[in-house]
């Protein structure tokens, strides 16, 4: 595929599901024919793997199981033919519907059916859910790092895919940096990514994150936090003849930081000073370089 055809791919994926290729055609029916509808058996259908959404309520799944048995399945679910069993269907999009469906007691979805590879399949199910917002951010950042992983994206190319700014990719990629016991907390909701933002780089990461929780603390207060842990006040103790640090060098600090995506410090000693960026890969590295020669 032309380089200029997959930016043109990418950009359709970033504009929603209704900008998909075909999209106004008419669907294929379960035997292959185009129909006016496509019924498929739900037991023919199976769920993506790769889907980016973990958790799924019982209580939206109930909710949504109840207005489908009232009114029954108003928008369906995207499908490709299965890759591993011929007859049978994969879910592209629309899991929590064919959930609910399942549990309303259906035994058939109205379903478009299209021919899509492994990572278009995985670019709408992020897309789909990130427009919802339906990820929490660590199932985000974990979709981000698959498209990057597996498909060879570049942060500048994922942000495209699913309509966010590179900074918005990059700062999603850095809750990864996290330790796990951290990670499980942002993905449980008892930090938000916020608050798993300040925390990255912090060696003490996941005593201050139970602080955080313990205490109630706000992004502000733990911001705070990081900066007055004992081992960032190592890293940072003013130099002989430095000056004390202010407020405002620490503001500038974290703007710094949510713009590039990088762990930023600022060593102001008087008007003169160091500016330290520290990348976790390569990648982010490379994305940087990028940038600032595009400049």
């Amino acid at each position: 595929m032309a380089a200029n055809e997959m930016a043109e791919g990418r950009r359709g994926l970033g504009r929603g599901l209704s900008a998909l290729p075909g999209e106004a055609e008419t669907p294929k029916t379960a035997t292959g024919e185009r129909g006016a509808q496509s019924e498929i058996p739900i037991e023919l259908i199976a769920r993506n793997p790769d889907q980016p959404r973990r958790a799924f309520g019982e209580a939206e799944i109930d909710e949504l199981a109840a207005s489908i048995r009232e009114k029954g399945v108003l928008q369906p679910v995207l499908v490709r033919p299965s890759p591993d069993a011929a007859g049978q269907y994969q879910l592209v999009a629309g899991e929590r519907r064919w959930r609910a469906a399942q549990k309303a007691g259906l035994r058939s979805l109205p379903a478009l059916v299209r021919e899509l590879d492994d990572s278009q399949v995985l670019e709408i199910a992020i897309v789909e859910n990130v427009q919802r917002s339906d990820l929490n951010p660590l199932e985000e950042a974990l979709g981000y790092r698959a498209l990057m992983d597996r498909f060879g994206r570049t942060q500048e190319a994922v942000a495209q895919v699913v309509g966010k700014s590179r900074p918005h990719v990059a700062n999603a990629l850095r809750l990864l940096n996290l330790p796990a016991e951290v990670q499980a907390m942002l993905a449980d909701g008892r930090l938000s990514a916020g608050h798993a933002r300040a925390l990255v780089g912090a060696p003490d990461a996941l005593a201050l994150a139970k602080e955080v929780v313990e205490r109630g603390l706000n992004v502000r207060e733990t911001e705070g936090l990081t900066r007055r842990s004992p081992e960032k006040a190592s890293a940072r103790s003013p130099r002989k003849g430095s000056v004390v640090r202010n407020p405002d060098i620490d503001a500038l600090e974290n703007d710094l930081s949510e713009i590039l995506g990088l762990e930023v410090e600022l060593l102001d000693r008087g008007g003169a000073g160091e500016l330290r960026l520290r990348y976790a890969t390569l990648e982010q590295l490379d994305d940087l370089c990028r940038r600032l020669m595009r400049s």
